[in-house]
């Protein structure tokens, strides 16, 4: 049986390799005759220049910027075939923040690190830059990252985690600030803040304008193309090619939910998946999606590490073990199934 094993990243826990190779440790405990065949994967957010490091090859360039709270934090972007992709979460992700700083931050953090490292990118000479979006610890629409950038000549492509626009329910403020530890009351202060952003106005209804804090939108008014960062990196890894040899597909990520559903990594491995009749799982550290919306974007099951183990403190202990040993299970009861 050939296995397709295409994670991404577990929320600050387990790099999208570590997930693989986690997930590939368990599966050969219980089927070892199996024929597995890892592909970590990123939507844009943490990790998107280490996979496609990984794919391409291409040059990393190594450098320091300005962290989301002012300070300097080190920092990569990936430099192949004239292209420079750019990770947000490099330079203002919520992983920079200790969890008491975060109600802080989300109000008052910046993107001028992003904008320094595509400064940077350009400057080197460059004719396009892929900025992946994700995992941010800020929401200032991109007021940071305009400061430090006003245009470019250069093509802008925003690599995007997500669909939603700016402002409203589905916005940066409403979505995604309580998770990065806004208030009900900073969540209020945010949306008001980033509706009176007049330059980002023509674009907020755009999806994606409400990507990594509002950084979405600064792109896409500085020109840039918007694109789903699962679907890029499916392309650039050549996902489809392994996809068409498997018999089973796995993937994952930290926290399987109402997100994922929304133009993340895994509705794109589903997808993908699902257009060859080949099932796919979920291996997940939490899962709080049904069985109808999961099976809606492909997903046939889906399987939690915290409730395996009991607890989501008993699956953080040993995030790669606990991992291994859902995935081991897992095998004991789909490795001997055929398509």
């Amino acid at each position: 049986m050939r296995v397709v094993i295409a994670p991404d990243c577990f929320g600050g826990t387990l790099s999208a390799r570590e997930a693989a190779e986690a997930i590939a440790t368990g599966w050969r405990r219980a089927a070892p005759a199996d024929d597995l065949v890892l592909r970590p994967l990123a939507d844009g957010g943490p990790g998107f220049v280490d996979v496609l490091h990984g794919a391409l090859g291409g040059t990393v360039h190594a450098t320091t910027v300005t962290g989301p709270r002012g300070e300097p934090v080190p920092a990569a972007w990936l430099e192949h075939d004239g292209t420079a992709y750019v990770e947000s979460a490099q330079a203002c992700g919520l992983h920079l923040v200790p969890e008491a700083e975060r109600a802080v931050t989300v109000e008052s953090g910046t993107t001028e690190g992003v904008g320094e490292l595509i400064a940077e990118a350009v400057a080197r000479g460059v004719s396009r830059v892929v900025v992946g979006l994700g995992g941010s610890a800020t929401t200032d629409g991109g007021a940071g990252l305009r400061a430090v950038l006003t245009s470019v000549d250069v093509e802008l492509v925003a690599a995007s985690d997500v669909v939603n626009p700016l402002l409203g329910p589905h916005g940066a403020a409403h979505a995604f600030g309580p998770q990065k530890g806004a208030s009900p009351e900073a969540v209020a202060r945010l949306e008001a803040r980033l509706a009176a952003m007049a330059e980002l106005a023509p674009v907020r209804d755009l999806p994606g304008a409400g990507a990594a804090g509002g950084l979405g939108a600064a792109l896409l008014a500085m020109g840039a193309e918007v694109t789903s960062g699962a679907g890029l990196v499916r392309r650039l890894t050549s996902l489809d090619g392994a996809l068409d040899r498997a018999d089973l597909v796995l993937t994952g990520e930290g926290s399987f939910d109402w997100q994922s559903l929304r133009g993340k990594l895994v509705t794109a491995v589903a997808g993908g998946a699902a257009e060859r009749g080949v099932p796919c799982l979920v291996l997940a550290g939490q899962v709080a999606v049904g069985r109808r919306e999961a099976g809606a974007v492909g997903v046939q099951e889906a399987y939690s590490v915290a409730e395996h183990v009991g607890s989501v403190a008993g699956s953080l202990r040993d995030p790669a073990g606990t991992l291994s040993d859902l995935a081991r299970d897992v095998a004991r009861q789909w490795s001997h199934r055929r398509t």
